[in-house]
């Protein structure tokens, strides 16, 4: 008896150790995982991607679809092929440049604040007038003072003329407007983005930023100092975009033509995405209060949105710090994802084609 009753003992003993193994086994990766959610994958947060149904009616002119594609790290993936007319759907372009030295607001665009901070300043005759001032240059001359007429490229031939850094005499002391006119009849861009964002081992200079909810490109930094070196105002419409031959309309700030609430938390509307396929949201949310502790590029993260961007103000001529994210090469592009020289057209890098072959081009170079 006392042989059988040791072997019960035995018996449950050895049922309780092994229970506790196996508890042990099934608890451990679960506190492991409340510490560190990324103990064993560091790149499992932040893939919220790219929603079509966001973007406006009309925004493409082609069904998107999904294709293959390879980022500039050389990561095999798949992207939404999006291909734009490159005008803005839904709305009209607004007013550039103003006609005469007594036009207001509602007749003129905007531009940059030398400040390089904020929102854009009203492109006004008075405007024109008081450049000399204003950048403390007494050789602007943008308008007839016999006259009170601003000078502006009133033609295909000055706007291409003008919008370029090797700017000829004739077209310096301009203000700059080219018209969707003057583009190709057959103009269109192509834009290849990941249908999930890739995090990135290292950030990526922003070339092009992305493409905004009404099938626009948002573009990179604005090469202001050779623009304003030949003397010109290369004019935004009040929607802190414009015009050129082979970016067709495009913006270099955002001024909530583009905002969508996507949410009914009182988070900032979205613009657009990102190249890499990360959301930019705009800077402020519906209380008028911006984001804090945002990275290097400008970006941030939340349960709701996952990685996100927030766009910077008007005037900082950026819409991102840079790329968090994978970006990928357009199709047919260089294998590199290097930019062009300095002063050649930047044909869009990393997931914006155009379809046309590179060309000479100040506005769309894109020169911190």
């Amino acid at each position: 008896m006392k042989f059988m009753n040791f072997s019960r003992y035995e018996q449950i003993l050895v049922v309780v150790f092994v229970s506790s193994l196996a508890l042990a086994g099934c608890n451990s990766p679960s506190e492991d995982t409340a510490k560190n959610p990324d103990a064993n994958n560091e790149k499992t947060t932040d893939t919220k991607g790219l929603d079509i149904s966001l973007f406006k009616a009309g925004a493409f002119t082609k069904e998107p679809e999904i294709v293959d594609c390879e980022t500039t790290a050389g990561t095999t993936t798949t992207c939404y092929k999006l291909i734009t007319s490159g005008s803005p759907a839904g709305r009209e372009l607004g007013h550039f440049c103003p006609r005469t030295i007594s036009d207001g607001p509602d007749a003129s665009g905007v531009w940059f604040s030398k400040e390089g901070e904020g929102d854009l300043v009203d492109l006004t005759g008075e405007f024109i007038v008081n450049l000399t001032t204003y950048y403390d240059d007494p050789n602007w001359k943008l308008y007839d003072p016999e006259t009170g007429k601003v000078r502006y490229t009133a033609t295909k031939e000055a706007c291409l003329g003008a919008a370029k850094p090797d700017v000829e005499e004739q077209y310096k002391q301009n203000c700059i407007e080219c018209e969707m006119a003057y583009l190709d009849e057959n103009f269109s861009r192509t834009y290849l983005i990941p249908t999930k964002p890739i995090p990135a081992d290292r950030t990526e200079r922003v070339r092009t930023a992305g493409i905004a909810l009404d099938g626009v490109e948002l573009s990179g930094p604005a090469p202001v100092d050779d623009i304003l070196g030949s003397y010109t105002i290369a004019a935004f419409d009040d929607c802190g975009g414009h015009i050129n031959e082979h970016q067709g309309y495009h913006y270099h700030a955002t001024t909530g033509c583009t905002d969508t609430p996507v949410s009914n938390d009182g988070y900032a509307p979205l613009i657009g995405y990102a190249l890499d396929g990360y959301a930019i949201y705009a800077m402020k949310d519906a209380e008028g209060k911006e984001a804090e502790s945002l990275d290097e590029c400008r970006g941030t993260s939340d349960a709701v949105r996952g990685y996100h961007y927030r766009a910077a103000s008007p005037s900082e001529n950026m819409m991102i710090g840079c790329l968090r994210g994978e970006a990928v090469r357009p199709e047919g592009g260089p294998n590199d994802g290097h930019r062009p020289p300095h002063g050649a057209e930047g044909r869009p890098p990393h997931g914006a084609d155009e379809e046309q072959p590179p060309r000479r081009n100040d506005m769309s170079s894109d020169k911190k």
